[in-house]
């Protein structure tokens, strides 16, 4: 059954005609084309399909887009801003925070909601903000150290 939701995925709003059982992680790559977004696991486990849900950490791959009608959903394709990268951008590339690339979406999402909340996290809080997303290549220090980096020189 097809439903028509409408709401702003990186400051730009969409009115779509989604099916029931689609999730907004294929509604994002699929009908938007925003595939910064990866597809991993499928299952919530991973974090590889991280975006902001009204600023706040979600895996798309386990939300339905139905749900979406009404708020604001933010990707990785959403952080830079007239082709400046944003500054956690900035500081994987700085950190050398990334590997094969394909956790980076998740991760970037996920400090980015971090910092806004708490713009002083310890290392710690940082790591409990990264727990739900999973890198096989980095062994998550460089990943910390850029994000400590960042609320640093905030």
């Amino acid at each position: 059954m097809l439903h028509e939701i409408t709401f702003t995925v990186n400051g730009d709003p969409y009115t779509l005609a989604v099916y029931s059982q689609q999730t907004l992680l294929k509604v994002l790559r699929e009908k938007l084309g925003l595939t910064g977004t990866k597809i991993g696991c499928e299952n919530g486990e991973c974090g590889a399909c991280t975006v902001l849900w009204d600023g706040e950490p979600v895996n798309s791959c386990l939300v339905l887009a139905v749900e979406a009608n009404g708020h604001a959903i933010e990707t990785v394709e959403g952080m830079s801003v007239g082709g400046e990268l944003h500054p956690l951008q900035k500081a994987f590339i700085e950190h050398n925070a990334v590997q094969c690339g394909f956790c980076t979406p998740g991760m970037l999402m996920s400090a980015k909601s971090l910092l806004a909340r708490n713009p002083q996290p310890t290392e710690l809080e940082v790591r409990e903000a990264l727990v739900g997303n999973l890198c096989r290549c980095t062994g998550y220090v460089r990943i910390v150290d850029a994000v400590l980096d960042v609320a640093k020189n905030q």
